[in-house]
């Protein structure tokens, strides 16, 4: 676990300058941010906002994904959605019933976006805003999503669009209101954002966006918003990083068609091994990593397997070929 919160560490540390988490957490928006590319998909940096709206604290938060947030009645369709969206490295915005720490649900507006390495296009991370649901009670009982002052604003811990009476303790234990008369919502229905809360979802991404931009600067490794055209820059898209994070073997993915053959993928466990950090290991190639005790005639067996597109085992190290790749440990 300790190699994996260094990890976590390195995902921001090598992108950005040391004071970047308390610049986010100047913000007051609800949002999490993730790394594709370690073991899991695991939350990064999580704010002070999005702390308070779940009941967990930071540690309970770190190193974990978005599963731990779901429940019974959080959607599959919903889920899957979101999972689409990583695979195609696109943003979403959909409405999603989640759960706080002390089980309680609500409904809330889950605005995810990518953003990139300017240099090499690859996605670094996924930026999460959630925006809770609310609702406008006006002074005749009427419910309003207006912003002007008439009434109490409150989450939906339920449905917008159907109401139950209850007087169970139970039931009422598990909403945040402190008056008796309040009534429990249905949480079999969908909750559908306003627009005004989709705008406030698209504002704290370009802020929370703006001081990712700006504290990358300061380390020379720029991200963007979108994806800059690289010729010739060879990257793993997030769906593969997730899906090869789940395999513990130490090994690295080579791209044949790009000069050098460069390592396009490390695993976790490579890193471990090797004391490199991610961005140091992409981008190089096995000659990179000799030295003076390694075996040279392994090595010519290495490359007169590459060129005849062969498999090659020789020690403790091999080489498997994959569409387009070559893995090597």
């Amino acid at each position: 676990m300790d190699s994996k919160l260094d990890l976590i560490q390195q995902s921001f540390n090598t992108r950005y300058s040391q004071r970047v988490r308390e610049a986010l957490n100047e913000l007051p928006d609800n949002f999490t941010i993730t790394d594709p590319s370690i073991s899991g998909h695991p939350i990064v940096f999580a704010s002070g906002g999005f702390l308070k709206m779940s009941g967990y604290s930071q540690e309970e938060v770190i190193g974990q994904n978005g599963k731990i947030f779901q429940g019974p009645k959080t959607h599959r369709r919903t889920v899957m959605e979101i999972r689409e969206a990583i695979r195609e490295e696109r943003g979403i915005q959909v409405n999603l019933l989640n759960y706080r720490k002390d089980g309680t649900p609500f409904w809330m507006l889950f605005h995810m976006s990518p953003v990139f390495g300017k240099e090499d296009g690859r996605v670094t991370h996924f930026v999460a805003v959630q925006v809770p649901i609310t609702r406008n009670h006006g002074r005749n009982g009427g419910v309003s999503l207006s912003e002007d002052g008439s009434g109490l604003n409150e989450i939906v811990f339920g449905s917008c669009r159907r109401e139950v009476g209850s007087d169970s303790s139970l039931e009422l234990g598990r909403v945040l209101c402190l008056d008796t008369g309040s009534k429990v919502l249905d949480i079999e229905e969908t909750c559908e954002a306003s627009d005004l809360e989709k705008g406030r979802a698209a504002i704290a991404f370009n802020s929370i966006l703006s001081v990712l931009t700006d504290y990358s600067k300061l380390t020379g490794r720029l991200v963007c918003g979108k994806r800059r055209s690289v010729p010739g820059a060879g990257y793993i898209s997030s769906s593969l990083n997730i899906s090869l994070g789940r395999i513990k073997q130490s090994f690295v993915l080579i791209d044949p068609h790009l000069p050098g053959m460069p390592i396009v993928y490390a695993s976790d466990a490579f890193l471990k091994l090797t004391g490199y950090d991610r961005h140091e290991a992409l981008g190089l190639n096995f000659r990179d990593l000799n030295g003076v005790d390694t075996d040279t005639s392994t090595l010519h067996q290495i490359n007169e397997s590459i060129q005849t597109e062969r498999a090659c085992t020789e020690g403790q190290k091999f080489i498997l070929e994959l569409p387009s790749l070559i893995t090597c440990s």
